[in-house]
C-alpha cells in the first residue's frame, strides 16, 4: 500500500489493487416577405361610394418571420449531427449554488410584493407535478382600493388626524393631509417598505461543503455498467467493492485493503452488506448468490435459482432478496435450507434496483422496463405499479425521516427524481385522483427534472437532504434539500458516469465510484446533533 499526493490536490490517493461539432449557421440573410409577393398586380378601381384606400408601404426590416409550412431545417441548412454542449460557467465558491438560488427566490418575492397587493403570500418554491393543481395562498389578483369616484366634496379632517388605511394608499379626501411619515407617498425609494424589510433581513448562512474529495482510491476493473451495484458500506465501517472477478474490503479506521474472495470463471455483479453483522452477499454473472463472513474470510453458502447475472441485492434482517437479468426476483431465507421461498415475476426486463424499507416492511423494485413497483412483505403481487418514468429505474431510496416516502430516479431518457407516498390507501388514492382529474398517479408527490441520467439516490440520516449521482451528460453529485429541492451543492471530479454510491454508517461521508476506475470520498453531511437533556443515559438501551 503506497499513498501519494495527487497533482490535482484531491487528497491522499491510495492504490486499491496493484494489477491494473457545431451547428451550421445560416449562409444567407433572409429578407422579410412582403404582402402579395409572387402574385400578379391588380388594378385599383375607383368607386365614389368607397372610402379612399392607400397602398400598403413595403416593409424592409431585419425581422424574418418564417413560413411554418416550409422546411425550416432545409432553409437554415441545419445539420442533423449532435451538437457539442457548451461548457457551463465554472463555479469557484462552495456556496454559489445556494447563493444563486436564494437570490432568485428573494428577487421573485420582492417582485411579487411590488406588483401585487401587500397581503400576497409568496408562492412556495416547491414545484408540483404537471397536471396537479398548485396550492397557493390568497388569490394573486390585485385588489382595487375603494374610492369615492362621484364625490364632489368631503369634510376636511382636522390637522394631525390620520385617515384609516393611510399606510397603504392615498386618503380618500384630496383636501385631507396624510400625516403618516411611513406612507408610500412620502417614500424616497421605489421599493415598498415591506420589501425593504425583506431585503434587510439577514440571510441564513449556507452550509459550506468542500468541492474536493478528501480521499481517492484507485479501483482497477470497476465496471462501467449502469445496471450493476458494486459498492456498499457496511454498518461496521467496512467498504465492500467488486472489481472484476474479485471482492475487496476497505476498513475506514485503519485504511487497510484486503481481498475477500476471487472467482476464476465468474464476475462480480453486485455486493450488499447485511444490516447487522459482518455478512456480505455477492451476486455473480452466472446467477449465483454467495454469502461470505468478511471477518472470518470464509464462504458460508452458495444459492442458485437465477439463470443470468444478479445485478441487485437487498437485505431485510434474515431475508435476502436478489434481482436478476432473467426478470425474476427471489426472496431467500438464509436460515432455511431451501434456495428461495418466494418468486416475483412482475417485471418484464432486467432488475437493476432493490431497496427494503424495514420500517414499513415494503420492498421497492426498479427495472429496465421503466417500471417502479412496491411490494408488501413477501407478497408475490405488487401493491403499486408506477410507470411514470421513461427510462430504467435503478436509483431507489426510502426516506428515513418520513414514513412511506420513496424517491426514485430515471435513466437517460427520463432524468427525473420522483417522490411517492407508498402508504396511501386505495380509497384515498381514488378520491385524490378524481379531485386532481389527471392521468398521473395520486401517489406521486413531486417530480424534479435534473437534466442528467440519475444513477443513484441516498437520503441523509442526519438531515432531511438527498444526494443523487448522475451520468450523461454532467457526471456530477448533487445534494438536495427536501422538500424544496434546492441544490445545496454540486460536486464534480469524476470523468465518467457516477454509477455507484454508498454512505458511511455515521451519515457524514459518501463514497462514489465511476467508470474512471476511482473511488472518491466526500464530506457531504454534518454530524448528527445528539445534544439532549438525557446526557449519558441516552446511550443506554436497558435501565437496570
Amino acid at each position: 500500500m503506497r499513498a501519494r499526493t495527487p497533482v490535482t490536490g484531491e487528497g491522499n490517493r491510495t492504490l486499491l489493487d496493484s494489477n491494473r461539432s457545431n451547428v451550421a449557421q445560416p449562409s444567407h440573410n433572409a429578407q422579410a416577405p412582403t404582402e402579395g409577393e409572387g402574385r400578379p398586380a391588380q388594378s385599383i378601381e375607383t368607386n365614389p361610394h368607397r372610402s379612399p384606400t392607400r397602398k400598403r408601404a413595403r416593409i424592409t426590416g431585419d425581422r424574418y418571420i418564417p413560413n411554418r409550412v416550409d422546411d425550416i431545417a432545409a432553409q437554415f441548412n441545419l445539420l442533423d449531427q449532435p451538437t457539442t454542449p457548451r461548457k457551463k460557467r465554472h463555479v469557484s465558491s462552495d456556496v454559489d449554488f445556494q447563493s444563486m438560488a436564494a437570490a432568485d427566490e428573494t428577487y421573485r418575492n420582492v417582485l411579487q410584493r411590488q406588483i401585487f397587493d401587500d397581503g400576497i403570500v409568496a408562492e412556495p418554491a416547491l414545484s408540483t407535478p404537471r397536471g396537479f393543481p398548485s396550492i397557493h395562498g390568497p388569490a394573486l389578483t390585485p385588489s382595487t382600493p375603494t374610492k369615492n369616484i362621484f364625490s364632489f366634496a368631503q369634510m376636511v379632517q382636522p390637522a394631525g388626524h390620520v385617515t384609516p388605511h393611510s399606510k397603504s394608499r392615498t386618503p380618500n379626501s384630496r383636501r385631507g393631509i396624510n400625516m403618516d411619515p411611513e406612507a408610500q407617498i412620502y417614500s424616497l425609494s421605489p421599493i415598498k417598505k415591506n420589501s425593504q424589510q425583506l431585503l434587510l433581513t439577514p440571510a441564513k448562512p449556507n452550509r459550506p461543503i468542500s468541492k474536493v474529495p478528501y480521499k481517492v482510491l484507485d479501483a482497477p476493473d470497476l465496471a462501467d455498467d449502469f445496471y450493476l451495484n458494486l459498492v456498499d458500506w457496511g454498518k461496521h465501517n467496512v467498504l465492500g467493492v467488486g472489481l472484476g472477478n474479485c471482492v475487496y474490503t476497505w476498513t475506514s479506521e485503519t485504511g487497510r485493503v484486503q481481498k475477500l474472495c476471487e472467482f476464476n470463471d465468474d464476475t462480480i455483479t453486485s455486493v450488499n452488506w447485511i444490516q447487522r453483522g459482518t455478512h456480505l452477499a455477492i451476486g455473480t454473472t452466472r446467477g449465483y448468490v454467495q454469502i461470505w463472513d468478511a471477518q472470518a474470510q470464509r464462504r458460508l453458502r452458495t444459492m442458485t435459482g437465477h439463470t443470468n447475472r444478479v445485478g441487485a441485492l437487498a437485505w431485510n434482517d434474515h431475508i435476502l432478496t436478489s434481482g436478476s437479468r432473467d426478470r425474476t426476483i427471489y426472496h431467500r431465507d438464509v436460515r432455511s435450507p431451501t434456495q428461495w421461498i418466494t418468486k416475483l415475476t412482475a417485471h418484464k426486463q432486467e432488475i437493476c434496483g432493490l431497496k427494503w424499507n424495514t420500517d414499513t416492511q415494503q420492498l421497492a423494485t426498479g427495472g429496465n422496463d421503466n417500471m417502479l413497483m412496491v411490494w408488501d412483505r413477501l407478497n408475490d403481487q405488487p401493491t403499486y405499479k408506477f410507470n411514470s418514468h421513461r427510462a430504467a429505474v435503478k436509483a431507489i431510496a426510502w426516506n428515513p425521516h418520513q414514513r412511506g416516502l420513496l424517491a426514485s430516479g430515471g435513466g437517460t431518457q427520463d432524468k427525473t427524481i420522483k417522490f411517492w407516498d407508498t402508504l396511501l390507501s386505495d380509497q384515498s388514492s381514488s378520491a385524490l385522483a378524481a379531485s386532481h382529474r389527471s392521468s398521473l398517479p395520486a401517489n406521486l408527490l413531486n417530480s424534479i427534472d435534473t437534466g442528467s441520467q440519475v444513477c443513484n439516490l441516498a437520503w441523509s440520516i442526519n438531515s432531511n437532504e438527498l444526494v443523487s449521482t448522475h451520468g450523461f451528460v454532467q457526471n456530477q453529485i448533487v445534494i438536495w434539500r427536501y422538500p424544496t429541492m434546492q441544490q445545496v451543492a454540486s460536486l464534480t471530479g469524476h470523468t465518467f458516469r457516477v454509477l455507484y454510491l454508498a454512505m458511511s454508517p455515521d451519515g457524514q461521508v459518501i463514497v462514489t465510484g465511476a467508470g474512471d476506475e476511482t473511488l472518491r470520498f466526500w464530506h457531504a453531511f454534518k454530524k448528527r446533533d445528539t445534544t439532549t437533556g438525557l446526557g449519558s443515559l441516552e446511550n443506554l438501551s436497558v435501565i437496570r
